[in-house]
């Protein structure tokens, strides 16, 4: 037996591939990890809301088809009431046997023109923008009550001890927590609300085809246009409600019970006082423009006349006018600043 085969090698030899370089530890992707592990309602609640629209969509679909197809004799009848107007009933029966009745009630005028391509295009396009205004809708309140409960929680139920005990600075939990509803949160609502437009897109487009014929059949929808107006919205309103996200995750890290009322009730209270001992109602208004008038400024304002065509009563983005509101930016500074108020609240306030 040789010395070398008894000597194990040097560490230090140089014929040895080197070490692999660590990973980096990346807190705050890991923070951000963790908010979503924790509160799963971010991508739940706006999937709840597409399930029961695109099943509502479904089941008006196979309605309207079963309505067509179920008739079988139909016989109609007409009386003539006075000489403008008359009464005409038709009865259908169905191939289960039951009886069907519909009463229609004509009054002589001048004829109802049918409806242009404009016209027809708004109305087919009514249910599209009514699903993105209910994303946006269960947008804000998820983001509400996930603020809320952003920083109370950790500190009721103690975890904050074990957080506390991790290399994360304040200033990086505080900022994975509010990246959650100022970024995470209106991307998955963007793309859910994209997803299920397209589904009953699709599902309209089967349900006219096999109903119609020619120029019917087919939906005359702007789709690339309305999801085009719903990203830009949710960027608008995010960016428009940060002060009220803000607000509520400074309320969370300071309540020791009830964040919900600590973040209501001071500033009802304060608009009440002014309106009582001022007479004046600015406070109100600048908390009534915060949480419902984003949509006057990122929009165009459009007051309906009657007779307008159905087109025209649509929102149309603006985002010249949007970004050259102080409020934007004042709103911006000042949650800004709330948030820096977070980080300062979270190094001092103890547990629950």
């Amino acid at each position: 037996m040789t010395a070398s085969d008894t000597i194990p090698d040097s560490p230090f030899d140089r014929t040895a591939p080197p070490p692999a370089p660590a990973r980096p530890v990346r807190p705050f992707f890991w923070s951000v990890r963790r908010e979503l592990w924790e509160n799963q309602s971010v991508w739940i609640a706006p999937l709840a809301v597409a399930a029961l629209v695109v099943f509502g969509t479904l089941v008006a679909a196979l309605g309207a088809h079963h309505v067509k197809s179920v008739g079988r004799t139909a016989t109609t009848v007409s009386q003539t009431i006075s000489p403008n107007e008359t009464v005409t009933v038709t009865k259908t029966a169905n191939a289960d046997g039951t009886l069907a009745m519909q009463k229609v009630v004509k009054v002589e005028g001048p004829p109802t023109p049918p409806p242009t391509p404009e016209q027809r295009r708004a109305m087919e396009s009514i249910p599209f923008y009514m699903i993105a205004a209910a994303m946006l809708l269960t947008m804000f309140l998820v983001a509400v009550f996930y603020c809320l409960g952003g920083m109370y929680n950790e500190r009721r139920d103690r975890s904050i001890l074990f957080w506390k005990s991790l290399p994360v600075p304040d200033l990086t939990t505080v900022l994975s927590k509010a990246v959650v509803p100022m970024a995470i949160l209106p991307v998955v609502t963007f793309v859910v609300a994209a997803g299920t437009q397209l589904i009953m897109f699709a599902i309209g487009s089967m349900a006219y085809a096999s109903r119609s014929r020619g120029i019917d059949a087919d939906l005359s929808i702007p789709l690339a246009d309305i999801i085009g107006m719903e990203a830009y919205g949710v960027v608008a309103m995010t960016l428009w409600w940060a002060p009220v996200y803000a607000w509520l995750l400074l309320v969370s890290g300071w309540a020791k019970r009830a964040p919900f009322l600590w973040a209501v009730l001071p500033p009802l209270g304060l608009a009440l006082l002014e309106k009582v001992a001022l007479g004046t109602t600015r406070i109100g208004g600048l908390i009534q423009s915060r949480l419902v008038g984003g949509g006057d400024v990122a929009f165009v304002t459009v007051h309906k006349t009657p007779g307008m065509d159905p087109s025209a009563m649509f929102p149309h983005i603006d985002p010249a006018k949007f970004v050259s509101t102080p409020g934007l930016w004042v709103g911006l500074v000042v949650a800004a600043g709330m948030l820096a108020a977070t980080v300062w609240m979270r190094r001092r306030r103890e547990p629950i």
